[in-house]
C-alpha cells in the first residue's frame, strides 16, 4: 500500500469537500479527534457515522476551507502517516482563518482507523 498516495488523495478529497469520497478511506470503527474540545484530546468521534457528521461540520463552519501546501510523511511498516498543511477558510460570519496544522493518521488494511488533528493557536 502506498500510504503517501493515500494521504495525498485524502487531502484532495478534503479540498473538494467530497464527504462521500472521504468516507471511502475510513474504516467502520474509525476514530476522529479534533483539536477543540473540553478534554485533553479535544473532541473525539467514534464510528464512521459520527466521523462523517463531524467532518461535515468542518465544511459547514468554513464553507470555503482548503488545506494548502500539504506535505505528507509516512512509515509504511507501522501504517502511520502525517499530513502537514495550512488551513485557510472563511466562517459563516466572515471571519477569515489561516492556521498551520497537521493530521496524524493510523491505517489498517488500507483504511484510516484514526485521524488525530492538531493546529496552531493564532491569537
Amino acid at each position: 500500500m502506498d500510504l503517501r498516495r493515500q494521504l495525498t488523495d485524502l487531502c484532495n478529497a478534503f479540498n473538494a469537500h467530497d464527504l462521500d469520497l472521504l468516507m471511502t478511506y475510513f474504516a467502520e470503527d474509525c476514530i476522529l479527534e479534533m483539536p477543540r474540545g473540553r478534554d485533553p484530546w479535544g473532541s473525539r468521534f467514534e464510528g464512521k457515522t459520527k466521523v462523517r457528521e463531524a467532518l461535515a461540520t468542518r465544511f459547514q463552519g468554513l464553507p470555503d476551507v482548503t488545506y494548502n501546501n500539504a506535505e505528507h510523511f509516512v512509515d509504511e511498516a507501522s501504517g502511520t502517516g502525517i499530513s502537514r498543511w495550512t488551513l485557510m477558510g472563511t466562517s459563516l460570519s466572515g471571519t477569515k482563518t489561516k492556521v498551520q496544522g497537521c493530521d496524524l493518521y493510523t491505517f489498517r488494511n488500507g483504511q484510516v482507523i484514526r485521524k488525530d488533528s492538531y493546529w496552531k493557536i493564532v491569537e
